[in-house]
């Protein structure tokens, strides 16, 4: 019996198994233009099939896997066609996979080896254009993993050979890529500001306006309360260089006061990339806050025609950097009735100080509870703000005195100059809007009659470019009657004369807030406080920006008569006055004309405020309650002191009890005579209950129920 003859296989390394699964090519490049440019190298690719059906597979069961034409080799992440690969091979239906070079497969270390590991797994071979690898065998395992190794390799040689190439070009100022608005670049490479007279009107419209209001947001607010558009050419392919009028945005507007071309510089990595922010499938993301102008790789002057100084676009820098609210900054000018807010610093611990605002009457006070917050430590100091701010505010206008007049005129001068920028957006607006209602009339008149098919769009067209031309004049011309008329010399010496009267229009209610606290910004650097925490004494130290520095203490309110400076002085004068027989209102009169003042306001002292001191120091005793009135008072009822100290509660307590209608009184003798309360065995139960009760937001019921007096039986 002869056994029947079997022929020998193309390679030793195949298997009968081998041939019973699928063979997969694989076909990939690397971008979109290497898809189209190179289409050789991808029939190469596809003829590798024909290598399958030599080495014994059936056509039939030859797969391509083409899924990633167009997508880089250097992360799996985007590629659905080896994500298939890995899977088919995971399900065991692979007996060879074939690529023209095994950086096809994968330029990723980590993706190359996950794939050897499944293939030694399920015993799949891998081949290329030079042989057949069995990824089992120790030999073509180590062959694997060094062409898998030279792939990585290769691709950071190509990537930094790419690099320095671009950097090379960057560091001579001829890498622009794009240009932000209000400049063009030609075919040529060359970067110049945009021909269109409007566009650079409003570019220099918003620098104009930063000067005036110091805010990336005031500056957006200007701009759409006046209706202006920027204007933004066109990246698209259909309307490329086109310019487009489009509504201010908050990032755009900041771009523009950030970006040095504006000062005619050129830079390059201003904005590095971070592997720790690269979003999959986006491994050159480089986007984030971006650096400084200084500390870019590559940063040119001079090099484009600038619509500013380079000056000027450094102080813009760092006004814009004052403005964010952060420790070493005073911030933007905001809302609030706080003059100094952003500039006291703590004469303690040298922390910045912030604005806390009372609950009820809103008065501001400045804190230092940076200490507290970042380390658990105790408040440092904390001070009431309008003493503090009354001083600083009279230093101010007495240093801004001189100026005041020059200020004055310029400020007139300035007006004038956004008078005219203004005028000059709006009458350019109108000649763009004239231009195309000219210029769709002349493409209606150069129609034929008779082709009412295009006559109809282009009627309809030119009707609509002269309805906006009416609504343009129209708001032009009610632009203008809203603005303020040219100054005239009458108008500019009532400037004169205002000038001569800064307190006043420090005053006036038209000034706001923000107003002063920008003059204050201007001529002041910082204001130190140091609390006498023994006392009511503030020591205030002003730092000016020309470098000078004035101090002075100042009283601050207090809780009461013996935390002042002053108490002991204070009760000596008391007792002398009083010795000698004065009124108490007499001795109010004396006390203020001697510079005495309560510890809580600075109106000065009243006839009440004299006549409870001298109860307090025993100078002038009470009138008895018994003998205040013949009336008697019932078995239940006390007096409101009595009742007070056997609580254990303060008089002021129970009086602000009685007027909530929290207990039962009645007041004797008429108005000025005691307090008799009425409080039986129960109802001195209730309010001890009620003193006890906690004042939180779990009891809220219990404390409703308590403060409900009970039923009065006399």
């Amino acid at each position: 019996m002869t056994l029947p003859r079997i022929d020998p296989l193309p390679s030793p390394k195949l298997r009968p198994w081998h041939l019973d699964r699928a063979a997969i090519v694989y076909v990939r490049q690397s971008t979109p233009q290497q898809v189209t440019d190179h289409q050789e190298s991808t029939a190469r690719q596809y003829a590798l099939a024909e290598r399958a059906v030599a080495l014994g597979w059936p056509r039939s069961q030859v797969q391509v896997i083409d899924d990633d034409l167009g997508k880089s080799g250097q992360s799996i992440e985007g590629r659905p066609g080896f994500q298939r690969l890995l899977a088919e091979v995971a399900l065991d239906r692979v007996g060879l996979i074939l690529g023209l070079e095994m950086s096809r497969l994968a330029r990723s270390c980590k993706d190359w080896h996950h794939l050897l590991e499944l293939c030694a797994r399920f015993r799949v071979l891998l081949a290329d254009a030079d042989g057949v690898y069995d990824p089992t065998e120790y030999a073509d395992r180590l062959m694997l993993g060094l062409t898998g190794m030279m792939s990585e390799a290769e691709l950071h040689v190509l990537n930094q050979r790419m690099y320095q190439g671009k950097l090379n070009k960057a560091r001579r100022g001829e890498l622009v890529v794009s240009v932000p608005v209000g400049y063009v670049k030609s075919p040529a490479g060359e970067v110049t500001l945009d021909p269109d007279e409007q566009a650079q009107g409003v570019i220099r419209l918003i620098f104009d306006e930063f000067d005036r209001r110091g805010t990336v947001h005031g500056v957006l607010r200007f701009l759409i309360a006046e209706g202006i558009r920027l204007p933004v050419r066109s990246q698209s392919r259909l309307n490329r260089g086109r310019l487009d009028w489009r509504a201010p945005c908050r990032e755009t507007v900041r771009q523009i006061l950030r970006h040095p071309m504006y000062a005619g510089a050129y830079r390059y990595g201003c904005r590095p990339t971070d592997t720790r922010r690269q979003r999959p499938g986006h491994p050159r993301s480089g986007r984030g806050s971006g650096r400084a102008a200084e500390d870019c790789l590559v940063l040119l002057k001079d090099r484009f025609p600038a619509y500013i100084s380079w000056e000027r676009f450094e102080a813009n820098q760092a006004r814009l950097a004052a403005n964010r609210a952060r420790a070493e900054s005073a911030g933007a000018v905001r809302n609030g009735q706080a003059l100094l807010a952003g500039v006291v610093w703590c004469g303690r611990c040298g922390k910045r100080m912030y604005v806390r605002y009372g609950r009820s009457d809103r008065k501001p006070s400045y804190i230092c509870s940076t200490l507290r917050s970042d380390y658990g430590l105790p408040l440092c100091q904390s001070v009431t703000a309008a003493e503090v701010e009354s001083w600083v505010a009279e230093q101010v206008l007495e240093a801004m005195q001189p100026a005041v007049l020059e200020a004055s005129l310029d400020a007139a001068a300035e007006v004038e100059q956004r008078r005219r920028q203004m005028i000059r957006h709006w009458e350019q607006r109108l000649e763009r809007a004239r231009y195309e209602a000219d210029r769709a009339g002349r493409q209606y008149q150069a129609c034929e009659p008779e082709n009412r098919l295009v006559a109809r769009t282009l009627e309809r067209r030119w009707d609509e470019t002269l309805q906006a031309l009416q609504l343009l004049e129209a708001e032009f011309d009610r632009f203008t009657r809203t603005q303020p008329r040219a100054l005239d010399e009458r108008d500019r010496e009532r400037i004169r004369r205002l000038a001569e009267e800064a307190p006043a229009l420090w005053r006036a209610s038209t000034t706001t807030a923000a107003d002063r606290r920008q003059v204050i910004r201007l001529l002041v650097d910082r204001v130190v406080l140091t609390v006498d925490p023994n006392d009511d004494r503030v020591a205030v130290r002003v730092e000016w920006a020309g470098g000078a520095v004035g101090e002075r203490t100042i009283h601050r309110p207090v809780q009461g008569y013996r935390n002042q400076q002053s108490w002991p002085a204070l009760k000596t004068r008391l007792a002398e006055l009083h010795g000698r027989g004065e009124e108490p209102k007499a001795i109010a009169v004396m006390l203020d004309r001697e510079g005495f003042r309560p510890p809580k306001q600075a109106s000065g002292f009243t006839a009440g405020m004299v006549r409870r001191l001298l109860h307090e120091l025993g100078l002038r005793p009470r009138v008895s309650r018994a003998s205040s009135s013949p009336a008697v008072l019932s078995p239940d009822e006390r007096w409101l002191h009595d009742l007070a100290r056997a609580l254990g509660l303060s008089p002021h307590t129970l009086h602000g009890w009685r007027k909530k209608g929290w207990i039962l009184a009645r007041q004797i003798g008429g108005r000025g005579g005691p307090w008799a309360v009425w409080a039986d065995g129960s109802e001195l139960d209730r309010l001890r209950a009620l003193r006890d009760c906690p004042r939180t937001w779990p009891y809220r019921e219990r404390l409703a129920e308590l403060r409900v007096p009970g039923p009065c039986c006399g």
